[in-house]
């Protein structure tokens, strides 16, 4: 009598796969909607406290939910890397993007830092080339330089009225996207809870040793709440943000990035009663479009 021959892992169904990704994809839009709340919350403490301790609030709080998440004195290896050095130079480029980003909030829109923001993937793709040998055809070239059109269509600097933090935006975003760069060359290396916990102590170890040249005493409970919301949106944020990524793949996912600009002009409408520019709308537009059409052209070369 022979025995059976092992059978191959069963594949989930095409109705559980199916509400897998409706999982993720009302996960990801969960997440989203803390990062603009957060990015909210940034740009009205931003009004009573420098920047620099938005920053230190941001990163601090952060830390301490990372730490109760992913805690190390119940599993110490968390603590361990093998790319101690990739880490560093990744969480203080994630650093100088928050940093920039909140600096930038003081001066400019919501929409405004989020249009410009979209520009990540373009950015992504063009130097994924010399740092990771993927290297773009002429079609996402193409998508590359039509998304930056949209990114100048937003920012203007023909009109002489582009105003300086519009820079320091597109400076964080550039910061980003070697940022993911990093992300993804760490990933083979060590695990989600040592890259979370690295990410959010370098931060605050960095605005701890600042802040006090910045120290602004709250003045009421409700900026205490604020600050500590901040924290907890940006850590409860990229944990959704992971598990969403266990139900549905990231060409599912990316798409719905483009969606936190409808919570953005949104916030920024009901919190500060500001109304979206013409211009940022159509840049927006094109911007989303071009990215869209990356996301696309990535699946369809994977695919094969």
């Amino acid at each position: 009598m022979t025995s059976p021959s092992p059978s191959a892992p069963a594949q989930p169904s095409a109705e559980v796969a199916q509400r897998m990704r409706l999982k993720g994809i009302g996960l990801m839009c969960i997440a989203l909607a803390c990062f603009a709340c957060l990015d909210t919350l940034g740009k009205w403490l931003g009004t009573s406290m420098n920047p620099m301790q938005v920053v230190w609030t941001r990163y601090t709080a952060a830390l301490v939910f990372v730490l109760i998440i992913f805690n190390p004195l119940r599993d110490p290896k968390v603590l361990v890397t093998k790319r101690p050095w990739l880490q560093a130079v990744r969480s203080a480029l994630l650093f100088l993007s928050t940093a920039l980003n909140f600096f930038a909030l003081q001066y400019l829109q919501l929409d405004q830092t989020v249009s410009i923001m979209f520009a990540n993937p373009f950015i992504v793709a063009i130097i994924s080339g010399p740092l990771l040998g993927e290297w773009i055809g002429p079609r996402r070239w193409m998508a590359v330089v039509v998304g930056f059109i949209g990114v100048l269509v937003v920012t203007q600097p023909w009109s002489g009225n582009m105003h300086w933090a519009m820079g320091l935006t597109l400076l964080g975003t550039t910061c980003y996207a070697v940022y993911n760069i990093l992300t993804r060359m760490l990933a083979g290396h060590d695990s989600a809870g040592t890259t979370s916990i690295y990410s959010v102590a370098f931060g605050a170890i960095v605005a701890t040793a600042l802040v006090p040249g910045y120290w602004t005493t709250p003045d009421s409970w409700s900026v205490v709440a604020a600050m500590v919301a901040i924290g907890a949106l940006g850590a409860f944020g990229h944990w959704v943000l992971i598990i969403a990524h266990g139900y549905a793949p990231a060409g599912i996912l990316a798409p719905f990035i483009y969606g936190q600009i409808i919570w953005m002009i949104g916030l920024g409408w009901a919190v500060f009663g500001q109304v979206p520019a013409v211009n940022t709308l159509v840049g927006a537009g094109i911007v989303i479009a071009s990215g869209l059409y990356l996301l696309f052209r990535e699946r369809t070369i994977r695919g094969g």
